[in-house]
C-alpha cells in the first residue's frame, strides 16, 4: 500500500482492504458450527507473538490480517458460537458487526446534541422501544452504556441522589447472594462501604426471599439505620432465577426505597411471552439494566440503563462546564452526556436499530423463544442419562447440573471440554455443591449441538 503521511488510503486500497475484511467476517459466520470452539492461549506462547518492536517503516495490512487470522482470532473463545453454553454467550449477528463497521467509519460523537443531533435521536427511538417492551411509563427514559456493570452504576448513582442527597451515611442495600458481582463492585466505586451491604441468602429456587428481605430491613431500622435501595435480579447468571418483581415494588414503595433491578441477563427475554410471565412486575421497578448484548444478540459492547423517571438521571450526572456553552442551547435537544458519566460517547444504538429493523420484532421473539426450549432440552437430556442430576431446573435458558455416579472434578470436565473444542460450558456453586451450567440463548444451536455436547460431557465424566 501507498506510503502516506496523513494516514490516508486511495480509494482503490480501501475497497481492496475492506472487501477482505468483509470475507474474513463472512467466513466467520458462514462457517463457525464447523471450528472449535475456541482456544485458550497460554502466556508463554502468545505474548512472545506479539514482542517485535514496533517499526518506523510501514506493514503490509494483508500481512497482519492474515496473523490476526492465524493467532490472534483462534486463540480466544468465540462466544457467539453455537456450542459456546458459557457464563453469558455473546451470539452477534452480521448486521450488528456491520452497523459497528459504519459507526466506527462514520466516527459520530454521540454526546450531544450539537455533535451527534441524529445519532441522539435514533437512540432515543431506541430507548423508547425498549421502554415500551419493559412496560415502563412515558416519564421513563436513559441511555445506552457499555453493558451491565456500567448500567447498574450508573442506576445505583441516580438512586443516591435521588434518594439520599448524595449523604450515604447508615444508609444500607439489600441483595440475594445470587446476584451478579457488578452490583458489588458499582456500589463499591459509589462509595458504599461493606458494612452498609446486606447479602440476603437465597430461597430454595434461588430467588431474593421477601420475608428475610423484610426481617433484615426491620432490623436495620431498629438500629438507627436507613434502608436505601434493593436490588432484584431479573434473571440470575448462575440460574436465571427472578426475584418477586411485583412484590419486590410494592415492599419498597411502601417503606421508601428505590427498586432496582438488574436484568443485564434476563430483561431482554420480556419480548416473548415466556419471557413476559417470568418477568411480571418489571413494570414497577424505579430502574433497570438490560444488555442488549446478550438476548438481543448485539456485538459487544452494548448495555442499556433505563430509569422509571428518566429526569432523574439527568439531576445526577449533568454538569454544564464553560467549553460547553455552545452545546446547552436548544430547550428541546437532548444531550446523552447530561444522563450519565461519558461525554465521548460512541454510536452503540445504531446496532440495535438496524437488526431490530432488519429482521423484525417476531424474529427474535422466536430466538429468545428458543433459548428456553434448548435449555428444557438439555435437561430432559440430562435426565435421561445415568449419573446426572439436576440441581436447578432449566428457567430463562439456563440449567444446572452435576454428576453423581463417581466422585469427579467438575473442573476437570470443564478443562477436558476446552481441550476438546467441540464445546464449552463453565461451573459455579449452588448450595456449597459445584454444579455445570449450560446457558443456551443463541439463536445457532441445534437440537443435534445440545445431544452432542452431553455426549461429551457423559464421557469425559466417566473419564475424568
Amino acid at each position: 500500500m501507498t506510503k502516506s503521511a496523513n494516514l490516508e488510503l486511495t480509494p482503490d486500497e480501501m475497497r481492496s482492504f475492506g472487501y477482505h475484511v468483509i470475507d474474513v467476517l463472512v467466513e466467520r459466520f458462514a462457517n463457525m458450527k464447523d471450528k472449535p470452539v475456541g482456544a485458550k492461549a497460554e502466556p508463554g506462547r502468545i505474548r512472545p507473538l506479539l514482542a517485535a518492536a514496533l517499526s518506523d517503516e510501514p506493514c503490509d495490512p494483508y500481512q497482519l490480517l492474515d496473523m490476526l487470522e492465524r493467532d490472534i482470532f483462534p486463540n480466544n473463545l468465540n462466544v457467539a458460537h453455537p456450542r459456546f453454553f458459557a457464563f453469558v454467550p455473546g451470539p452477534n449477528n452480521f448486521i450488528s458487526a456491520m452497523a459497528d463497521a459504519l459507526a466506527s467509519g462514520f466516527n459520530v460523537f454521540n454526546g450531544t446534541w450539537l455533535g451527534g443531533s441524529a445519532a441522539a435521536a435514533l437512540e432515543l427511538q431506541v430507548i423508547e422501544w425498549l421502554r415500551g417492551f419493559c412496560g415502563l411509563p412515558d416519564s421513563a427514559g436513559g441511555l445506552f452504556v457499555s453493558g451491565g456493570s456500567v448500567a447498574n452504576m450508573t442506576a445505583l448513582v441516580a438512586a443516591r441522589h435521588a434518594v439520599l442527597g448524595d449523604h450515604m451515611e447508615g444508609a444500607t442495600i439489600y441483595f440475594s447472594d445470587q446476584t451478579h458481582s457488578s452490583v458489588e463492585r458499582a456500589l463499591r466505586v459509589i462509595g458504599f462501604q461493606a458494612e452498609q451491604i446486606r447479602h440476603i441468602p437465597s430461597d430454595r429456587e434461588y430467588r431474593l426471599p421477601i420475608d428475610a428481605l423484610t426481617s433484615a430491613m426491620a432490623a436495620d431500622r431498629a438500629a438507627g439505620l436507613r434502608p436505601f435501595c434493593a436490588i432484584a435480579n431479573a434473571g440470575t447468571t448462575n440460574t436465571g432465577a427472578v426475584d418477586p418483581l411485583a412484590e419486590l415494588a410494592q415492599l419498597c414503595r411502601a417503606e421508601g426505597m428505590w427498586l432496582h433491578a438488574d436484568g443485564a441477563y434476563g430483561a431482554a427475554a420480556i419480548l416473548s411471552g415466556r419471557g413476559r410471565k417470568a418477568l411480571l412486575g418489571l413494570d414497577r421497578v424505579d430502574s433497570l439494566s438490560l444488555d442488549p448484548h446478550k438476548w438481543l444478540f448485539q456485538s459487544f459492547e452494548c448495555g442499556c440503563v433505563l430509569l422509571r423517571d428518566a429526569a432523574l438521571l439527568k439531576k445526577a450526572f449533568q454538569i454544564m462546564p464553560e467549553y460547553l456553552r455552545d452545546v446547552h442551547r436548544g430547550v428541546d435537544e437532548v444531550h446523552p452526556c447530561d444522563y450519565g458519566i461519558q461525554l465521548t460517547r460512541s454510536f452503540r444504538a445504531l446496532k440495535v436499530w438496524l437488526s431490530l429493523r432488519t429482521f423484525g420484532l417476531e424474529a427474535f421473539r422466536a430466538a429468545i423463544t428458543r433459548g428456553f426450549e434448548l435449555a428444557e432440552c438439555a435437561e430432559r437430556e440430562l435426565r435421561a442419562r445415568p449419573g446426572w442430576e439436576i440441581l436447578s431446573p432449566a428457567q430463562m435458558g439456563i440449567v444446572c447440573f452435576h454428576y453423581t455416579e463417581r466422585e469427579v472434578s467438575h473442573s476437570a470436565i470443564v478443562d477436558a471440554m476446552l481441550r476438546d473444542g467441540y464445546a464449552f460450558l463453565t461451573s459455579t456453586k449452588l448450595g456449597g455443591i459445584t454444579a455445570l451450567r449450560l446457558c443456551t440463548i443463541n439463536p445457532r444451536t441445534t437440537i443435534e449441538d445440545i445431544r452432542g455436547t452431553i455426549d461429551r460431557l457423559d464421557r469425559f465424566a466417566r473419564e475424568c
